[in-house]
């Protein structure tokens, strides 16, 4: 097969075309990947019309291009100096993508590569356009090829659906391990009805964690949380009162660990105020990128020995312990609700998911 059908991209704010294009040739240290399920981001539509204007330091790849984030399928072919894995095997591909070179990639910490980028979204850094070029096909086609390095090994137990979630469910897991969640200790998932946020409430409970308190504005989703574990999960109606004061009467002190999962969207004011719902010594996690100035002084910082810390995506090797948590049945994603569409379906999933998307249902493409 040497052609294959594509979604792209040709202009910035235009809609997805459905192109035929040659199937790439995996490098020496790459793998192609037959692509079977690629995930649908609410915020892709942002990306492909506003970023250029609002984050023009966030290189998008030349047009027109192949987009798709989290994609799952089985190995079609291997380069020459891949030993690892081979035709057959079934995978997720982590887009986190870097030089390869610089002693972050070495040592196993990509996400702090300057070239960092996420394959079929955008780059971090003036590198990125080097990666994109290498590696110019995501999920959004039928083939891609990616480095053998990004590979997650998925088990039978873990459908190709249920993998394109891995990124949502990585970027919490991260977040978690940073925070140094022991278990018994509490934790403020703030935002928790979102997609983020509903992955960062099934790994807490995961972790340990004896007292997860899910703040959201969406009563019936907090309800859904809160039946997972009941006597561990309490719900926070945000703009019920003061959020911080909501968070003390439920845990006295303070938590010890918040994860903050709000997006672009959300008033900054919102997560300034849930952090004073934080104890004495306790970790601020900042995984959902909401916009805005955080305003800290540094001197209550200093004496309380807060941390405030940004944690972008997850490695891979973070991802192969994330799936051994599921196959073990520490993690379990039965409540995820699947939404599907084809390849050709594509614009109308990313306007789907702008009124329809909340945390417990999976949108994502399929290639039949």
């Amino acid at each position: 097969m040497s052609m294959m059908k594509a979604a792209r991209l040709h202009e910035i704010g235009g809609r997805f075309t459905f192109d035929e294009v040659p199937v790439p040739t995996p490098g020496e240290h790459d793998v192609l990947v037959k692509v079977e399920a690629s995930g649908v981001i609410p915020n892709l539509k942002n990306v492909t019309t506003h970023f250029p204007e609002w984050y023009p330091f966030l290189p998008l790849p030349a047009l027109p291009a192949v987009f798709g984030l989290d994609s799952a399928g089985t190995v079609a072919a291997v380069g020459t100096k891949v030993t690892g894995f081979k035709p057959g095997d079934r995978v997720y591909v982590n887009p986190g993508v870097g030089c390869g070179e610089c002693r972050y990639c070495r040592q196993g910490e990509t996400p702090r590569c300057d070239a960092y980028t996420f394959l079929g979204y955008f780059g971090f850094g003036p590198g990125s356009q080097a990666i994109f070029k290498d590696y110019a096909h995501a999920g959004y086609s039928q083939y891609m090829t990616a480095p053998s390095t990004n590979l997650v090994r998925l088990p039978q137990c873990l459908s190709f659906a249920q993998a394109t979630r891995l990124g949502y469910l990585g970027t919490a897991y991260s977040a978690i391990r940073k925070s140094a969640l022991r278990p018994g200790q509490s934790v403020l998932i703030l935002g928790a009805s979102g997609t983020l946020g509903v992955g960062a409430t099934l790994l807490a409970l995961a972790f340990g964690a004896a007292r997860i308190v899910v703040a959201a504005r969406d009563e019936g989703a907090l309800a859904r949380l809160q039946q997972l574990a009941p006597e561990r999960i309490v719900p926070v109606l945000i703009g019920a009162g003061d959020i911080d004061q909501q968070v003390r009467d439920q845990v006295p002190g303070g938590v010890d660990v918040m994860l903050d999962t709000l997006g672009a969207k959300a008033p900054a004011a919102l997560s300034v105020a849930a952090m004073q719902a934080v104890a004495r010594g306790g970790r601020i996690i900042q995984i959902g990128g909401v916009a805005g100035p955080i305003p800290i002084d540094p001197h209550p910082f200093m004496c309380a020995q807060l941390q405030y810390i940004g944690s972008l995506w997850f490695t891979t090797a973070e991802g192969d312990e994330m799936v051994s948590m599921i196959e073990a049945g520490t993690v379990d994603l039965s409540l995820l609700e699947e939404r599907r569409y084809g390849l050709e379906q594509l614009n109308e999933a990313l306007e789907d998911i702008q009124v329809l998307a909340n945390g417990f249902t999976n949108f994502h493409i399929v290639h039949a």
